[in-house]
């Protein structure tokens, strides 16, 4: 068996990654579900190249984690591809309907708001460019058929445009700072930021050879858990072995199969974008919306980054600390659960006024029963959640059993 770090070593390693992710310029929010209970133990396995795979010096995990910390990469531009696989099912033309009962109250309305454009990334394949010039400009494009939708923030403006709808959102940075939904997720880094966040001993990291990504020579960091009833197999991150940054992102579920998350530079460079790249102006004509620096029918919800709802700071420091509407989080590591209680008897939500959220909802979940009554489990393939009939919710990336044990012990 390997030999692993100190405890002193991994909480530095903590503090310092933690640290350089404040002073990053592309710096976006990440989908919570997606990574929000990762920890590590840093293991002393050095990387050796695989046949075809580029020969690199020999690291060992620590070093590699230190070199993702320091990263600080100021100016980049290039194409990152996301592809999402989480299993969802075909709602047979109701996806629209349920997205806007789930989403009923959040963001302005407008098709150039960021905070509604976003869940179009919870599914499928999309290609996206991104630019960086120091923490006051960036851009981000979700290339679609025909079209294009921007987030563009330089100075004390953030844009969003919709050139389908010719609709555009303008807000300013203070209002992007209070709501950190307004921001994309845009590069494999946002990602690896909030794996790599929580470091505990539920986890072993080790390095997994080297690769090329987009032309990068790159070493490949593999995070798996050591816990049994978690839905996640493992994280690849390709780190760029001269600059540190992650150029890629991969997490596959226990279960096998296609990874429920892929996200990678298809091409990068870390020259200085064109001063133009981050001018926009309204087309003349455009519905222009402005935002209202965070207050509105969604302020106080959860946000990225706030340790409230489902995220926060990782698996270790939320432990049994209260969250939005009075949730907490049973267990540690990978088997955490988020549990809340949304106050509604009948469990499912009815969404948007004359819309049957709580019947579609029913008929894609599974019924379960135990010492804590009736209720309903919706299964992806990496997140979980089980709706009881007395309104009460526990999520997480485990299994089934896991959800049904933790309602059971909650009694």
């Amino acid at each position: 068996m390997a030999p692993y770090e100190s405890d002193d070593a991994v909480g530095a390693a903590r503090d310092e990654e933690t640290r350089s992710g404040r002073r990053k310029a592309a710096r976006y929010a990440v989908p919570v579900a997606v990574v929000g209970v990762a920890a590590a133990t840093i293991g002393l396995v050095p990387a050796l190249a695989d046949s075809g795979d580029p020969d690199l010096p020999k690291v060992t995990a620590q070093q590699l984690i230190d070199k993702i910390a320091k990263s600080d990469v100021q100016q980049l531009s290039g194409t990152v591809k996301i592809s999402t696989d989480l299993g969802l099912p075909d709602l047979g033309g109701l996806e629209s309907g349920l997205a806007s009962g789930l989403t009923q109250g959040s963001g302005s309305g407008s098709a150039a708001d960021p905070r509604s454009r976003l869940t179009e990334l919870v599914s499928g394949t999309h290609t996206l460019r991104v630019a960086a010039d120091g923490p006051d400009r960036q851009k981000l494009s979700l290339l679609e058929q025909g079209s294009e939708y921007s987030v563009i923030h330089n100075g004390k403006d953030v844009w969003g445009y919709d050139s389908k709808s010719g609709q555009v959102s303008h807000g300013t940075e203070a209002a992007a700072g209070k709501d950190r939904r307004a921001e994309p997720p845009a590069t494999p880094g946002d990602f690896a930021e909030q794996a790599l966040k929580a470091v505990d001993d539920t986890t072993s990291v080790t390095v997994d050879g080297t690769a090329q990504v987009a032309g990068h020579d790159a070493y490949k960091l593999l995070i798996k858990p050591r816990q049994s009833g978690t839905t996640v197999g493992a994280i690849s991150i390709a780190v760029d072995a001269k600059t540190g940054m992650p150029l890629k992102f991969t997490l596959t579920p226990r279960s096998g199969g296609a990874a429920v998350l892929d996200a990678g530079f298809t091409e990068v460079s870390f020259a200085r974008p064109a001063a133009s790249t981050f001018d926009f102006t309204p087309p003349k004509g455009a519905k222009v919306t402005e935002q209202k620096d965070g207050k509105g029918p969604d302020e106080g919800a959860a946000k990225p980054g706030s340790g409230k709802g489902l995220e926060g700071e990782g698996a270790k420091g939320l432990e049994g600390t209260k969250g939005a509407s009075g949730g907490t989080v049973l267990g540690k590591g990978w088997t955490s659960i988020a549990t809340f209680d949304t106050g509604a008897k009948g469990g499912l939500p009815t969404g948007a006024k004359g819309s049957d959220l709580g019947g579609v909802l029913g008929s894609l979940g599974d019924k379960v029963s135990g010492k804590f009554g009736k209720g309903t489990v919706f299964s992806t393939r990496l997140i979980n959640a089980l709706i009881t009939d007395d309104g009460k919710v526990y999520a997480g990336a485990v299994t089934k059993d896991a959800l049904v044990k933790a309602a059971n012990a909650g009694k």
